[in-house]
Parts: structure tokens; C-alpha cells; sequence
């Protein structure tokens, strides 16, 4: 099988030679710190998966289609502050960031404030039809895109309906709308969500058999979801549901969410809108589980990811334990298993391998797995 069959083959719980391997990528700094470790110094994030034997979990690098902003706004630092800087990013935030080792940047200021602003700068980018919505070299996209050969998934952007909004105006400021104006609220998901469909219509209609689409709305923490389920089944679900009945028409039924934190609250609501797969399955301190999640939802919920970033920290039996304590739900199919979100740096190369040998061994079983490059 090829990576595409065996991908399909997994997500509709058909018969595979193996299962899929392969990851959901790595920090920033993860790779230069393995360099120092015996990486070779070739290998960085675009090469890592073809040196470490991975098979294509999607389209490399995407589409090349912007899902909301486009343009973007300039991208320019502001102030340099030694090991911080702070920066005015591509979607208006401005931010302080740690040039190393650095996780999720402090917010100081948003663009987006008001209505005023909204209309100024923020909806005039979301805009189906703009040609800067699109790569230059649309035609060669279609040829490959529609290549009945193809061997590896095609997954689409499915855009955010409330993370990028929070992005843009700050948790604070998006959770006092919802109370203090929900009719601009509900604007701005619908425009959202106008903006994800149309530019999907327009990818769907080339002709192309997309595999799977792929969102992105990062709405919870550790406690649960930053959207209070009442207000995610009033103002999110019918716009997922859009997206999914449009999906729907074209055959893909492959919808994937990937949202951090804890989201029990939250699947059953996104399994109401269509959206049937969560990604990566952050296990976090409060012990997510693709075992328990397949206990509730059965086969209607697929899963990805999953398997914890502090027991791949840890050590060889810790390690061999939970791959074969996964193993069943592998087997079971509807379920890819990875690294619960992007590898960090406290993960040394050397559990990374222990892992990856083991997994190649007890998901793989040593069947059609791609070589893996030489540490010289």
C-alpha cells in the first residue's frame, strides 16, 4: 500500500499492511538541540520525514492557498529586547516573543478592537474571491492535485471559526464580545465561515479527490474550553455544519479538528456539526486518552496523535510500555498514533529513536516501512 491507501484504508476502518507512521513534526528549537545529540545537521523540519522514514500524513507544506487573511499584514519587529523581541506579526497581533526556546508568545496589543476595526482592516482580508487567496501557479496545483496517481493524502485547509478570531483580538476581548455585543460576534464567524466555504468550493470544483480536511481552533486549556458549549452550539455549530455538508457533496469525510487542551465538553458538539476526527489528542496534565475517547464514541470518533510527550521524555520501558498499550486501538483502525502534539526539545533524540523503533517494529511490523537515513 502507499501512503494515501494506507491513510484511507485506516480512517474507514478497512484491512492495511501496517499501520501508518508518522509524526506531527517538532518545536523550532527540538532539531538544532538533536543536532548536538548526533542528528545530522542536513536534517531539518522540511527533510525530517523522509530521513526519519515517515510516511506523508498530508500535503507537505499544504496547498499554498490562504484560508483567512489574505494579504497579510506585514510581518515586522518592533523592538529587540535581547533574548525577547517584540514583533507585529503576520495577523496584526502584536506580541514578545523568545527568539529560543520559546512556546506560545505574550500578547501586548491588538489590532482588532472594536467594530471599526473589524471593517478597516480585518474583513476586507476575508474576501473568498481575492485573487491573493491563491498561488501563482494555480494550473500546476490542479495537474497535481488531480494526478490520479498520487500516493500521498490531500488534505484541505479548513480554516478556524473562533481560534483565529481569538488570535486577533485576545482571549479577554473575544470572550467579553460574545456578552457585550453577540451580534458582532456572530458577524464575524459568519464572515469566517463565508470566507473557509468559499475558498473550498473553489478548491473542490477542480476536480481534485481530496482525502481529508484538516481545522484548527486551539479553544481550550486545561480545565476545558474557552467557549462555553452553550455558546459553541448557538454560534459555531451551524457554520461547522456548513463546512461539513459542503466537504459532504465532494466526498471527503475525513474532518479533523486540532484543538489543544481539554475537549471533552467539546466533541460531542463537533461530532454533531460533521466534524469527526480530533487531532493530535493532547494528553496533558489532565490525562486525555484515544482509549477512552473510542470507550465513548466508538467508531463514529476518529482519532490522531495521542501518545504523550513527557513518556516519550522519559526513558525505554516507559516508552515500549505505552506503544504496546496503544497497540489494540491501532489495530482497531481509526486511529493514528503520534506524538500528542510537536515533538519538544526535552524529548532527547535518543528516546525519539528508542520510539521510532519500536513503533516500526509493533504498528509497523516491519512491513513496506521507508528506509530511514544514516547517522554518520
Amino acid at each position: 500500500m502507499n501512503d494515501r491507501e494506507r491513510f484511507n484504508a485506516t480512517m474507514h476502518y478497512q484491512p492495511v499492511d501496517r499501520a501508518p507512521i508518522c509524526d506531527f513534526s517538532f518545536w523550532d528549537e527540538t532539531l538544532p538541540i538533536w543536532h548536538e545529540q548526533g542528528l545530522p545537521r542536513h536534517v531539518d523540519r522540511t527533510n525530517s520525514d523522509e530521513f526519519f522514514g515517515m510516511d506523508r500524513l498530508h500535503n507537505g507544506p499544504g496547498l499554498g492557498v490562504a484560508i483567512d487573511l489574505a494579504p497579510k499584514f506585514e510581518e515586522v519587529v518592533i523592538e529587540d529586547r535581547g533574548d525577547h523581541e517584540v514583533v507585529q506579526q503576520a495577523d496584526g497581533v502584536r506580541v514578545l516573543r523568545k527568539k529560543f526556546m520559546g512556546s506560545i508568545p505574550q500578547h501586548m496589543g491588538h489590532l482588532l478592537t472594536d467594530r471599526a476595526s473589524w471593517h478597516e482592516h480585518y474583513k476586507p482580508r476575508l474576501d473568498p474571491t481575492s485573487p491573493e487567496r491563491y498561488p501563482a501557479d494555480w494550473d500546476a496545483r490542479i495537474k497535481e492535485w488531480t494526478d490520479p496517481q498520487r500516493d500521498y493524502p490531500l488534505v484541505l485547509p479548513g480554516g478556524s471559526l473562533y481560534g483565529r478570531l481569538r488570535d486577533w483580538m485576545g482571549l479577554q476581548n473575544i470572550s467579553l464580545v460574545v456578552y457585550d455585543d453577540p451580534a458582532w460576534f456572530e458577524e464575524m464567524v459568519t464572515t469566517v465561515a463565508d470566507c473557509i466555504i468559499g475558498t473550498l468550493t473553489r478548491l473542490l470544483a477542480t476536480g481534485a479527490q481530496f482525502d481529508a480536511c484538516g481545522m484548527w481552533e486551539d479553544m481550550a486549556y486545561n480545565r476545558g474550553p474557552l467557549l462555553s458549549p452553550k455558546h459553541f452550539k448557538q454560534y459555531l455549530v451551524p457554520h461547522y455544519r456548513r463546512i461539513t455538508d459542503l466537504l459532504h457533496q465532494y466526498g471527503v469525510d475525513v474532518v479533523w479538528v486540532d484543538c489543544d487542551g481539554k475537549i471533552d465538553a467539546l466533541v460531542p458538539h463537533w461530532l454533531d456539526a460533521g466534524v469527526n476526527c480530533m487531532f493530535p489528542i493532547e494528553v496533558g496534565v489532565w490525562g486525555a486518552d484515544p482509549i477512552q475517547f473510542r470507550a465513548e464514541y466508538g467508531e463514529d470518533l476518529l482519532l490522531m496523535g495521542g501518545f504523550s510527550k513527557r513518556i516519550l521524555a522519559q526513558g525505554r520501558a516507559e516508552i515500549e510500555a505505552e506503544v504496546h498499550r496503544l497497540t489494540p486501538l491501532i489495530e482497531a483502525g481509526g486511529f493514528i498514533g503520534f506524538c500528542d502534539h510537536r515533538v519538544p526539545p526535552d524529548v532527547p533524540l535518543a528516546n525519539y529513536m528508542v520510539y521510532l523503533e519500536t513503533v516500526r517494529e509493533v504498528w509497523g511490523h516491519g512491513v513496506n516501512l521507508k528506509p530511514m537515513g544514516a547517522f554518520v
